[in-house]
């Protein structure tokens, strides 16, 4: 299966870049570029480079480079049909295929996502009219959930019936239990999975409903109080946030992400004035969530409830913040209360907890010494112990040595001597460090290639190839020569590490004129021609040297003469004729 490349050229011409990368990372302007944190390794100085004019994207960190498609395989590892249908689907690009057929897993894949969509409206409109639905409306309610809110959210409410969905939606049977719907019961009949539950519709980053989340109502005899859909074909937990689909501009916007632990406290949140908000899937933290947030954020608040389970959850982040180069700190609730009362009853406190949140490690430690005033000094010194153990394992050696007297003014320890153990840390590996690979520099060479890439009708006349004398440059002026200074075009033809260098000209961001870079180019050139002719023994061949001298010193007068550039790129070439 392709997709005819017409319908490609389409979607690229559509979409600016920068509209698809801004989603996932935050960019700043920085000249004719756009310049973020790269999102593919971890770095506090952005180096990633999106250049509209061009399409492309070139992070100097870590040499991860390519246009909107490959951007969007890389961040979202899908594969290139994938990429291109999602941004089609962006752009509102009808696709065409070769075979015919966009493939039997998309098309399973996009068949279940709309059964899912159907299911969450036929829900919401349950909710929001059905007579049997009024105490979940009155539930809302009293939670301060209003019918505007719900919705803003298409909160739903699943009938306290056997199979009411399954009747009603009009799906088949292999659908319906694909997308977690419904299962086949004891009496092989197909009975809904939801029954009597206010539902919570998951949906993935692209807006795409995959999921739902339900919740009993009070009084219920159900001990189940919370019920979230199976893992299926289009919902993994651990890669899922509920409300990212609606937080993830603001996120963007604010560089933070608040991570809370129900769906009621997101809602809170954005009822709050704090749209940033995004919880799990009823499940812990993971690795991938975390890699996820990496995409939108840097700075992530952990608001979960006060209780020691939520806290709880909150200590096994912390080896994942050195990993990912994310700043984790956790909000502070006032009076053990959670972010769902709060948002509620005093919505200022719940934005106070979140602006001033404790740092990671200090959140760690305080509940190391929370409520223990030891009072003989075998107490005290395993306290200390406890709490530096804490402490040592955060990289920064200053950081621990301030911690380190807190730890010294709790339990009364000789402040030098725990800044000691401080000091002395073992048995912990720092994260690796990027090392950012050496930049090409702003070289004539360099400088002629961006020419070639933004002004090639100004800069292809006075070009040859003998002008290049790094052999790198030289093959990506061959390859923007074969392809008329189509970038795109002379990415394909090129080797990988030409590659290399084109990419770095696609978002390079200088100011350049053609006349004074070919001139600098060509006088570079003749001078290192020169230089190599030190036997020269033919008189014709002197003299024409002498005159390349002569012509060469002419190019730095204010307004050269332009025959003089001609005359020596022709002897350049006799040049580059005799060596072979």
């Amino acid at each position: 299966m392709a997709i005819v490349e017409e319908d490609i050229e389409r979607v690229r011409t559509t979409l600016a870049i920068a509209d698809v990368v801004q989603p996932y990372v935050a960019l700043r302007r920085v000249g004719r570029n756009w310049v973020g944190l790269c999102p593919f390794h971890a770095e506090k100085t952005g180096s990633f480079n999106v250049r509209d004019e061009t399409g492309r994207y070139r992070c100097f960190g870590c040499g991860k480079a390519g246009d909107m498609f490959t951007f969007v395989q890389e961040i979202e590892h899908i594969d290139f049909v994938a990429a291109v249908e999602r941004l089609a689907a962006k752009a509102g690009v009808q696709l065409r295929y070769t075979t015919g057929g966009e493939g039997k897993d998309r098309q399973r894949r996009k068949t279940l996502i709309d059964a899912m969509d159907t299911a969450v409206e036929w829900y919401h409109q349950r909710l929001l009219s059905a007579p049997d639905a009024r105490p979940a409306r009155d539930y809302l309610r009293s939670r301060g959930i209003t019918g505007e809110v719900a919705r803003q959210f298409r909160l739903g409410w699943a009938p306290d019936d056997w199979d009411a969905l399954a009747r009603g939606l009009g799906q088949s049977a292999d659908v319906m239990k694909d997308t977690g719907l419904a299962f086949v019961n004891r009496r092989g009949s197909l009975q809904d999975s939801f029954r009597a539950r206010v539902l919570f519709p998951i949906f993935n980053a692209e807006g795409d409903a995959v999921a739902l989340g339900g919740r009993v109502l009070p009084g219920s005899t159900d001990p189940a109080k919370y019920k979230n859909s199976p893992e299926t074909a289009i919902y993994a937990k651990s890669k899922t946030f509920y409300g990212l689909n609606w937080a993830k501009g603001e996120i963007v916007a604010t560089n933070q992400v608040i991570v809370c632990e129900g769906y009621t406290d997101v809602i809170g949140f954005h009822r709050s004035g704090l749209p940033r908000a995004v919880a799990t899937c009823g499940t812990a933290l993971t690795e991938d969530h975390v890699r996820l947030l990496k995409r939108y954020a840097s700075r992530v608040v952990l608001a979960f409830d006060a209780d020691s389970a939520g806290q709880g959850a909150a200590e096994r982040f912390y080896e994942w913040e050195q990993k990912y180069q994310v700043e984790v700190s956790v909000a502070r609730f006032p009076d053990g209360r959670d972010p769902g009362d709060l948002a509620a009853s005093d919505p200022s406190a719940l934005a106070a907890a979140v602006t001033d949140p404790e740092p990671f490690l200090g959140f760690r430690l305080h509940r190391v010494l929370a409520g223990r005033a030891p009072s003989s000094p075998e107490q005290r010194s395993r306290l200390a112990n406890a709490a530096m153990v804490v402490v040592n394992e955060h990289p920064d050696l200053n950081v621990r040595k301030l911690y380190a007297g807190e730890v010294a003014s709790h339990t009364g320890l000789p402040i030098n001597d725990l800044v000691r153990i401080a000091a002395e840390r073992r048995g912990r590996v720092d994260a690796d460090v990027v090392v950012p690979r050496k930049s090409m520099g702003e070289s004539a060479e360099f400088g002629a290639l961006v020419l070639m890439n933004e002004r090639w009708d100004e800069i292809a006349p006075w070009l040859v190839e003998s002008l290049f004398a790094d052999d790198v440059m030289r093959r990506a002026f061959l390859a923007f020569a074969e392809t008329a200074g189509d970038l795109n075009l002379a990415l394909e033809v090129a080797d990988p590490e030409t590659r290399e260098v084109l990419e770095r000209v696609g978002v390079a961001d200088l100011e350049l004129d053609p006349e004074i870079e070919a001139r600098n180019l060509i006088r570079a050139a003749v001078r290192r021609e020169l230089g190599r002719r030190t036997r020269v023994e033919d008189p014709d061949a002197i003299r024409e040297d002498m005159d390349a001298r002569r012509w060469v010193e002419g190019l730095d007068e204010v307004q050269p003469d332009p025959a003089i550039a001609e005359r020596l790129l022709q002897w350049l070439d006799r040049r580059s004729e005799e060596r072979g």
